[in-house]
């Protein structure tokens, strides 16, 4: 059974940076896409940053060159970057992932995922 364990959010001021990890464990043979995803309060959740297959990477818009997406295999452990943080990414963050995907297809929607963890918040204030 896989387990996903996010940790590192947090309460910061606008501008400011976090780091989220997710770290897997049960099932630690690859897994060919791994994403964040977030849900603000009232709203639906949606993807924010995928690594695909052949580790490439792809943003939803809002997010692009401020968040980074990574992963170290040998720690089983994806990690998300957020610099210049905003009130409007207040949000609980998901690390999702799926055993099998194509490559170069990057994708942000829930119903692609089988794996999920429990969230971190993350709150910006202005």
């Amino acid at each position: 059974q896989v387990q996903l364990v996010e940790s590192g959010g947090g309460s910061v001021q606008s501008g400011g940076s976090l780091r989220l990890s997710c770290v897997r464990s049960g099932y630690t043979g690859r897994m060919d896409c791994m994403a964040w995803f977030r849900q603000a309060p009232g709203k639906e959740r949606e993807g924010v940053a995928v690594i695909g297959r052949d580790g490439s990477t792809s943003y939803e818009d809002s997010v692009k060159g401020r968040f980074t997406i990574s992963q170290d295999n040998a720690k089983n452990t994806l990690y998300l970057q957020m610099n210049s943080l905003k009130p409007e990414d207040t949000a609980m963050y998901y690390c999702a992932s799926v055993r099998y995907c194509s490559y170069g297809y990057y994708p942000f929607a829930v119903t692609e995922y089988t794996y999920w963890g429990q969230g971190t918040q993350v709150t910006v204030s202005s």
